[in-house]
Order: structure tokens, then sequence, then C-alpha cells
């Protein structure tokens, strides 16, 4: 499934609409390049859980714990990491296979080797002719491929 946006507030809904797609316990992976609007999707998709608290890139503290109403939110940045061994000597896994959350990991492919095979992926790209223009490329709801 290909969406495009072309707002802040676009990308926020799409992100809100995508959880009445997914069940607690999947991990969604977020792919783009540094501004793609990785972050401002996570944001939207926080505000739909009903977590309040702001939403930050997580880059410095790896991993970032948002507690709702009925749902925990792990919002992961891979982009420091290494390869998939950093992330599971920070016991990552348990991140990855939990049933009463969802996991957002920002800079996926960095640890895709271990990442579960059912998991949601986002793909984010800019369009170079309008740069406030990002595309999502959603792969993996309903076990589409």
């Amino acid at each position: 499934m290909i969406i495009e946006s072309k707002s802040m507030e676009e990308t926020h809904t799409i992100a809100g609409n995508l959880l009445e797609h997914v069940k607690p316990g999947t991990v969604i992976a977020l792919i783009g390049d540094l501004g793609a609007g990785k972050t401002v999707f996570s944001q939207g998709f926080a505000k739909a859980l009903g977590i309040n608290e702001r939403v930050g890139s997580p880059t410095f503290k790896l991993v970032s714990e948002y507690y709702g109403e009925f749902f925990t939110l792990y919002h992961i940045d891979a982009y420091r990491l290494k390869g998939s061994s950093d992330f599971l000597n920070i016991g990552g896994e348990e991140y990855l296979y939990s049933e009463n959350s969802f996991t957002l990991i920002e800079w996926a492919n960095i640890i895709e080797d271990i990442l579960p095979k059912n998991i949601v992926t986002i793909k984010f790209s800019r369009i170079k002719k309008d740069l406030n223009i990002r595309v999502l490329e959603v792969k993996g709801l309903n076990n589409e491929s």
C-alpha cells in the first residue's frame, strides 16, 4: 500500500488509521532517511494510543517507553547501533515479543536480521519536486508482502 502525506497532520492521521489495522504485540519497522517523517509518524501513533507525553526522537536514549491507558508503546531508534548484536546486548529482544504493547523501530533496517517475520514495515521517502510531501510504502498488513 502506498500513501502520500502532504503535512505533519496528515502523517499523524495516517499513523492513527494504521492503529485500526494492527493488534497489540505488533512490531512496526520505520525505514527512511533523516527527516523523512519517522518520528512524526511515531507521534501520531502515540496520540492514537491515548499517550499524551511528548514523543521525540529517541536517538540518544535508544528506547523510549510511553504508557497509554491500555497499551505501552516502545519507541526505538536503532540509528546509533552497529548492528543486531548491539540491540540484543541492551535486552532488545523483549521489545520484539511483547504481547500487550506496540513497538515502533526507527532505522529498523539496521537490525532487520533479528526482526520477527510478521512485522509491518513502513518505508518513508520524500518527493524531490516537493520536499514537504512524504510517500509511505506500507507492507505486512493482513499478511501482504
